[in-house]
């Protein structure tokens, strides 16, 4: 077990104590159930966010990098599939479980109906639909017909530069999975789980290329390796996907990982897709998250030497883009095959002893293997818990604080006569008036700071969208305006094919363009705006914290000396400080994600109407001519002006739906997440500042007011709070040694 286990686990019992003598003083005779309902929410807290919180890898790379063989050799099995298709990406997530078992999500058909619709804007096929409703996968009528449709286009229109078109992709794989999916996936079913022997059912559709359009995402849970259970490793397929969609869901998942791992291959070392990957992560903020793994192929290396000049020029190559990189070189399928060697096939066990024979490189690569894993650990550690241990043990300190002075008062209240204790009652119930009137003054004045802070997002968010001087919309507009189409390279095509097949190709070209634009370009440019905005609301509140802290220092020095002067027990000189800003924790609880990357716009289907209008004004107007015997142009020069219109007005169209998804998308990231992240910051302020006067300002009364009465038995009250005290000293003692724990790795890597 590593040190950061162990300061988990001894948190986790502290925790525990505490909360148990929370239950032991609230069942005390005279005590109300919810007398320390502050403080027992806290502990409930942290025990959740302690045992719930997650550390998230993602594994990144271009595609036959090995991603997935890393991932399987992390924990010791083949149990992700290896050399998954491009087209078909998606994000799998795997961590360390108590048995075999995998999750899939899919999509709902509301989602799948959407895909299609977006994928129908200028079918070719003209009036194959015999409704005007939204397609529907789940009406037989409307699957039949698109069918039939798709049937009717030449393989030339499914293709696009050699390649299979992703539109066509994409309505021919819902079509042929439908029947596969249909029985068990609805609006309200989303998931399908696969454990212990049948496990390995999921690739019947994370491994099928048309069924694997249906997914979201994959969660595995694996019960071997050496990765830890709160741990998640994320295989981001698809960094090199032709779709941009893909890239958008990728952007989604790096957003929330705490840890980027990219992978090289040894074979091709870094490739231009690396650079503009890497590149863009950059762009996004999120590079100095980053470390290196060099994918050795075991196969392709004569020597030790040659690997080692690969490595250097990797290392080169790296710090164009980040400075001092962190670069490990291993082979991660010679790891798999070494931990399963009784499961393999007599082909890889040859390939195994074969490389077993290559003892310098295996030395080095084993050697790296165990430096990247001890790494890998120390790093995420390193960056997450350190903080959230130190804002956790500084909230039980002030629980045990306030439990230990509260414990005072009652014996020293209990040890005096009922007139004598009914006086200071008074005094006390005085005294939290004043209190109060301090928690109303702070209440009032952060509410100020708050909406302070709000304006100035305010004005930093329109400013960054604004359609004419803003950092994004402006580039995308001249993007759309300066985007160049060939007619001549569709000339051909209007000859054989006719105007409508030809427009959808051009307008298909034209969307790709624009949406991978957004996603290599936009999507960065506004991720690295929120997390500098993010940055702009810690260190806001970090600010402006000062002068509360004064004010509630001040109203505890004064409670003290007021406690004091009726000689009751004093608080301990303990001052709980003020907490860090924990922007990621407060996100998590409070379910806040940005508007998803890949919010995508829907093109008007007006654009076809409007341009085969277009080419029918021409042909008319060619009918004219040969009636008074004038020159015409021929059928391929008339579409290709009709075509040439068309382009002008899908820019149109383009243009105008961009500046609307992004007056809508500004809004949204206003109030859905900004707007909300500054409010979770200020509750989150004002709770912990009210949780210090809570300590001190406990309401005594009551418990004192019984004994007032005679409603309670002194003797046994007497006891209860003597072994309260008791267990307060023991707790108190276990929070020193911890402290000095915490102390010690301060600075240093939690493992």
């Amino acid at each position: 077990m590593n040190v950061y286990e162990d300061l988990k686990t001894e948190l986790l019992r502290i925790n525990q104590n505490v909360s148990m003598l929370l239950g032991r003083i609230n069942a005390m005779p005279g005590t109300s159930q919810h007398s320390f309902q502050v403080w027992e929410n806290i502990c409930h807290s942290i025990e959740n966010q302690l045992s719930e919180e997650l550390i998230r890898v993602a594994v990144i790379g271009t595609i036959k990098s090995g991603k997935s063989t890393l991932i399987n050799s992390l924990f010791a099995g083949d149990y992700l599939k290896r050399g998954a298709g491009v087209v078909t990406s998606m994000v799998t997530r795997a961590r360390r479980g108590d048995q075999l078992k995998t999750k899939l999500y899919f999509k709902s058909w509301e989602q799948v109906n959407a895909d299609i619709e977006r994928s129908l804007v200028l079918f070719p096929s003209l009036e194959w639909r015999s409704r005007k409703e939204p397609f529907d996968i789940c009406r037989e009528t409307d699957r039949e017909e698109l069918a039939e449709a798709l049937g009717s286009l030449a393989t030339k229109h499914l293709l696009n530069n050699d390649t299979r078109n992703l539109n066509s992709l994409y309505l021919s794989s819902y079509l042929k999975g439908y029947d596969r999916v249909k029985d068990f996936l609805s609006s309200d079913h989303l998931t399908q789980e696969f454990s212990g022997k049948e496990f390995s059912a999921h690739r019947d559709f994370s491994g099928n290329e048309v069924l694997a359009f249906y997914l979201k995402d994959i969660s595995l849970e694996i019960d071997s390796g050496e990765i830890e259970n709160n741990i998640e490793i994320a295989d981001c397929q698809g960094s090199d996907s032709p779709n941009p969609l893909h890239m958008a869901m990728i952007q989604d998942y790096l957003l929330l990982a705490n840890l980027l791992i990219y992978v090289i291959s040894s074979r091709t070392g870094i490739r231009q897709a690396d650079i503009n990957f890497l590149s863009m992560i950059k762009k996004m903020g999120i590079i100095d998250h980053i470390i290196f793994v060099v994918n050795c192929d075991l196969s392709e290396h004569e020597s030790y030497d040659e690997l080692l000049g690969l490595i250097g020029k990797v290392k080169e190559d790296l710090a164009i883009i980040k400075n001092d990189p962190e670069v490990y070189t291993y082979s991660a399928l010679f790891s798999l095959f070494n931990a399963n060697q009784g499961k393999l096939g007599s082909k890889d066990l040859q390939r195994l002893t074969q490389w077993k024979g290559e003892e310098k490189i295996i030395s080095f690569s084993s050697t790296q293997e165990k430096k990247f894993i001890t790494n890998l650990r120390q790093v995420v550690t390193r960056q997450r818990y350190a903080l959230l241990f130190k804002n956790h043990f500084e909230r039980l300190k002030m629980i045990v604080s306030g439990l230990n002075h509260w414990i005072r008062v009652n014996q020293d209240v209990l040890a005096k006569g009922a007139d004598e204790a009914s006086r200071l009652m008074k005094k006390i119930k005085s005294q939290q008036k004043k209190t109060n009137r301090v928690k109303s003054m702070v209440k009032s004045t952060l509410e100020g700071a708050v909406q302070q802070i709000k304006r100035e997002i305010r004005t930093d968010v329109d400013r960054f969208f604004d359609n004419r001087s803003g950092e994004v919309v402006p580039a995308l507009i001249e993007f759309v305006k300066s985007y160049n189409i060939l007619l001549y390279q569709y000339q051909d095509r209007v000859a054989t094919d006719g105007f409508s097949n030809t427009l959808y190709l051009v307008f298909q070209d034209f969307k790709h363009g624009i949406d991978t634009y957004m996603a290599e370009n936009i999507n960065p440019q506004i991720f690295n705006f929120v997390k500098n905005e993010e940055i702009k609301i810690k260190e806001y509140f970090e600010t402006i914290t000062g002068p509360y802290e004064v004010m509630v220092n001040d109203a505890l020095s004064e409670y003290n000396t007021a406690m004091e002067r009726l000689g009751l027990g004093v608080a301990s000189d303990y001052r709980k400080p003020a907490a860090d800003v924990d922007l990621k924790t407060l996100k998590q609880v409070k379910n806040l994600e940005l508007p998803a990357a890949a919010a995508t716009m829907n093109y008007s289907t007006a654009i076809k109407t409007e341009a085969i209008m277009r080419l029918g004004v021409y042909n008319f107007i060619k009918q004219i001519k040969r009636l008074i015997r004038q020159p015409v142009k021929d059928e391929t020069a008339n579409a290709l002006s009709a075509l040439k219109d068309a382009i002008k007005r899908m820019k149109k169209e383009t243009e105008e739906g961009l500046a609307f998804h992004f007056k809508n998308y500004k809004e949204n990231l206003k109030f859905q997440y900004i707007f909300q992240l500054v409010d979770a910051v200020t509750d989150n302020i004002y709770d912990v500042m009210m949780e210090r006067f809570h300590d001190y300002t406990q309401d005594l009364s009551q418990l004192t007011g019984s004994m007032v009465k005679n409603q309670v038995d002194k003797d046994q009250l007497s006891l209860s709070l003597q072994e309260s005290a008791s267990t307060v000293g023991e707790i108190s003692g276990r929070m020193e040694q911890f402290g000095a724990s915490l102390e010690k790795t301060a600075g240093t890597d939690l493992v």
